[in-house]
């Protein structure tokens, strides 16, 4: 209990938020007005400024609120380091990530810390609603497949059929929380990842740690979500997939696993020629070749530090892709289908 507190006053969450500005922010006062208004939490803010264009951020400091700090590094630190340093920043037991064009509901702030209580939980998202569409979902976790990718999961279903609490292979970023010390334990998101499965890294190796990972469906939040395909994210997101697969998955999992990988690295390859992405695909495993030294050092400090094995974590892998966000290309369902039965007999073997 904070000391200036009065002995029957409410129990109240003591709670830091951090949100990232980059670019144009067209709802980055929203974002910030909502957070401002939870309940049930004494909060602080940190907002990274990353490079925001126009006035958002001069909108937000004229809030005058103190609760709110503004963090300005030299240059743009991707959303990995620049969550990293808005955490590092912060002085609260429990941490939460808000996007910067999400707006949470009052309570989804209380509703993060109080799941968070558990302690064989480590991390937590809510219900996030598509903005223009809030009876439908945007995300409730994100699925891990077994081959790296990840993406939102059930996205466009109805919000009605998202009531009950459950584990998830992976939370979403775009509205989470932790503990600091299980932040620090993991030692928060890579810097090299720079921006894009970030979060699933970080869930991941919650996992491995013997942490679940869980979706709370009272804290809801409505995001302005717009999905690219940029060749710049094509090329962050590839990348990182690899980064995810040689460092976090088991020896055996990456042997079981070495045909598939390969032949979807090649199909890949005939995918991003035809959507106009190419090069970053060459780019990204450029990167890896570069990278060796760090991918090394990494995997040997992840695999150090689990304590559960792959076998016990292959339930939360999935073997089917969401049509509907990752369009397979002719002939890829016949594909998706030897994978499946590949996998039921090499799962076996973990």
């Amino acid at each position: 209990m904070r000391p200036d507190r009065p002995a029957d006053a409410p129990d109240r969450r003591e709670l830091s938020v951090v949100m990232l500005a980059y670019g144009a922010e067209p709802y980055l006062e929203e974002a910030v007005r909502a957070v401002l208004a939870s309940t049930g939490v004494e909060l602080e803010l940190v907002l990274v400024d990353n490079g925001a264009t126009g006035r958002s951020v001069d909108a937000v400091r004229a809030l005058a609120d103190p609760r709110v700090r503004v963090l300005t590094p030299s240059h743009n630190l991707g959303f990995t380091g620049g969550v990293d340093l808005g955490v590092r920043g912060t002085t609260a037991p429990v941490v939460a990530l808000v996007n910067s064009d999400a707006i949470v509901q009052p309570d989804a702030l209380v509703e993060l810390a109080r799941a968070l209580d558990d302690p064989g939980v480590g991390l937590v998202s809510g219900l996030v609603r598509l903005a223009a569409t809030p009876d439908l979902v945007n995300t409730v976790g994100n699925p891990v497949h077994l081959l790296g990718l990840s993406w939102a999961g059930h996205m466009g279903e109805p919000v009605a059929e998202h009531t009950e609490p459950t584990t998830v292979a992976s939370v979403t970023g775009a509205t989470m929380a932790v503990r600091r010390s299980v932040w620090d334990a993991l030692g928060g998101f890579p810097d090299e990842y720079f921006a894009y499965l970030e979060d699933l890294e970080l869930s991941w190796r919650a996992w491995q740690r013997g942490l679940r990972v869980c979706f709370v469906p009272t804290a809801v939040s409505d995001h302005h979500y717009e999905f690219s395909r940029s060749p710049l994210k094509m090329y962050l997101v590839d990348r990182n997939r690899l980064a995810f697969v040689l460092t976090c998955y088991g020896t055996r999992t990456l042997v079981l696993l070495a045909l598939p990988l390969l032949a979807f690295d090649v199909a890949l390859l005939a995918v991003a020629v035809a959507q106009g992405w190419g090069r970053q695909w060459w780019r990204a495993r450029w990167w890896v070749l570069g990278h060796v030294g760090w991918l090394r050092a990494r995997r040997r400090d992840v695999q150090a530090a689990r304590v559960v094995g792959d076998r016990d974590l292959a339930p939360l892998w999935t073997d089917s892709f969401d049509a509907a966000q990752l369009p397979l290309p002719p002939g890829g369902a016949v594909i998706e289908k030897v994978l499946q039965a590949y996998w039921r007999v090499a799962r076996r073997l973990l």
